[in-house]
């Protein structure tokens, strides 16, 4: 499943990061976001994700959630 389909308020693993642009690719690896790296949904909203990843919270669009299979 993608991040748009879990739960909020669990952690997840990162199975994989499904995109074919390169520039998404690069920017969800520089976010710390990559395959088997544990990530956090804190909350869903209609236009994005808050998710924690690391040390940090990031607001992620849905393009990008679903991007992010767990």
């Amino acid at each position: 499943m993608n991040l748009l389909e879990a739960e909020p308020n669990n952690t997840y693993v990162i199975q994989e990061i499904k995109t074919e642009d390169e520039e998404m690719d690069a920017f969800l690896f520089r976010l710390g976001c990559y395959s088997g790296e544990p990530i956090t949904l804190i909350s869903k909203k209609k236009k994005n994700c808050i998710v924690a990843i690391k040390d940090g919270r990031y607001s992620l669009d849905n393009l990008l959630a679903e991007a992010i299979i767990v």
